[in-house]
């Protein structure tokens, strides 16, 4: 679907227009291309007294090929950065929430356009003093403020990373830099993403993270689950896409086009789960990440609503994702290692008129990650939710004009996202790399203005 406004808007007709009348100005966002380099300047690497992640940090950044400027040199006025990471891990204190404001305040106009910004925290719950822990709380409101105000494509997250000496911690810690920098994350923005302790695995090659991996996606036939099963190909994974029988020939298509596998199944049956974990089984033995995409809408005021419309989208959104779930992990078909990744919505989190069956699977999806992500990751298993917000699709191209460009402008991007900004987010959630993050739901929405 052409966003036609945002078309209009890269002419210089339309620039002029924009400018003088204070429109929404949808920028060009930087999006990920394989070869690409991870970013197209220098990052400025800046860390609080007493933090402990800059070495660190540097480190992976060094290793992947980022310039990084030397400190000792001083700040260059007129440079300009690819991208600014700060270490907040050494603030204790409110007082000391400051050295923020020195660090980003002459910075504030030297990124590029599309540039990251990325402060790194320790979780609240591990600091060692109530005044420790509300300092780092208030990170929060810096990033998703920079979010909100830098403009031009620039987005920024918060990265809690555990004080747990794990080996996977920073493993994940790097995969999550990798992402949040790279131009997989074009469309993600004001996020606070928790990296703990767990079992994660580096990648041979970092431009194919799923070399080796056995991906399940369901609802792969078109729009979000398409590009995933493409992203996830592209990455090294062997797919095996899973839609409806009545999907069958465009799931087909799909599964030919990436050299995966098609499996027609109605997982809302009785017997789906069962015959889905004997087709893994027989055919791979094992499913090393299950993405649970597979959703329906069906749309009415609570009051007008008949029972069928909300069983169905319960029952497909939901219970078929606990169904699913408990038969997998009782045969133990996803091993130690393995992700699973749940496709939540923003109306999960803000709700949405018209949608209370919708917005309540969505919020139980939400719910399912939170259950299971301490039990899973005692097995070495992690479990993970992405919620989109406005993405361009079939079915938003259904939405009434106005309301459609409602959703599009009312984000920090003043656009609406593309199904393949979904689909890197959930690659980076399934990379054997990203074990350690587990229990987070990503907004994958622009920064939408509903449910910040």
């Amino acid at each position: 679907m052409t966003d036609r406004y945002a078309s209009f808007v890269q002419s210089g007709a339309g620039r002029a227009l924009v400018k003088r009348l204070g429109l929404p100005d949808p920028p060009r966002l930087r999006r990920h291309t394989p070869g690409d380099p991870l970013l197209p300047g220098p990052v400025l690497l800046g860390a609080a007294t007493g933090s402990r992640l800059a070495e660190p940090v540097g480190k992976i950044l060094a290793a992947a090929g980022v310039e990084l400027p030397d400190p000792s040199a001083g700040t260059d006025a007129t440079a300009r950065y690819a991208a600014l990471v700060y270490d907040a891990t050494g603030i204790t204190d409110s007082t000391e929430l400051r050295q923020l404001y020195d660090f980003f305040h002459p910075q504030a106009r030297s990124l590029l356009p599309s540039g990251r910004v990325i402060v790194l925290g320790t979780p609240p719950a591990e600091c060692g003093s109530p005044r420790a822990a509300t300092a780092q709380r208030a990170c929060e409101g810096l990033t998703r403020s920079i979010g909100k105000e830098f403009g031009r494509g620039i987005t920024a997250q918060l990265v809690y990373v555990t004080k747990a000496a794990d080996p996977g911690t920073l493993t994940s810690l790097e995969s999550t830099l990798r992402f949040l920098l790279s131009g997989r994350s074009a469309y993600v923005s004001g996020q606070v993403i928790r990296v703990g302790a767990g079992t994660a695995q580096p990648p041979a090659d970092w431009d194919r993270p799923l070399d080796g991996q056995v991906v399940l996606v369901t609802g792969a036939a078109r729009g979000i689950g398409a590009a995933l099963a493409r992203v996830l190909a592209r990455d090294g994974a062997q797919v095996v896409a899973l839609d409806v029988p009545a999907a069958g020939d465009a799931l087909a298509a799909v599964a030919n086009e990436i050299g995966g596998t098609a499996v027609q199944l109605d997982l809302t049956t009785p017997d789906a789960p069962t015959r889905l974990a004997e087709h893994l089984a027989s055919r791979h033995g094992r499913v090393d990440v299950v993405v649970h995409n597979a959703g329906i809408t069906r749309d009415k005021t609570l009051g007008r609503m008949d029972a069928d419309r909300w069983d169905s989208v319960i029952d497909v959104n939901l219970s078929s994702q606990e169904r699913i779930n408990d038969v997998l992990l009782e045969r133990a078909l996803i091993p130690t290692g393995g992700r699973i990744v749940s496709v939540s919505s923003i109306a999960g989190i803000a709700g949405n008129r018209g949608q209370t069956n919708y917005a309540t699977s969505k919020a139980g999806v939400i719910g399912l990650v939170d259950s299971l992500a301490p039990a899973l990751n005692e097995r070495g298993i992690s479990v993970n939710a992405v919620a989109p917000g406005f993405i361009e699709t079939r079915l938003t191209a259904r939405i009434p004009l106005m309301l459609r460009e409602a959703g599009r402008r009312m984000n920090s991007m003043s656009q609406g996202g593309l199904p393949v900004d979904v689909a890197e987010t959930i690659g980076w959630l399934a990379w054997p790399a990203t074990g350690a993050v587990t229990g987070n739901v990503v907004r994958v929405c622009g920064q939408s203005l509903l449910g910040a």
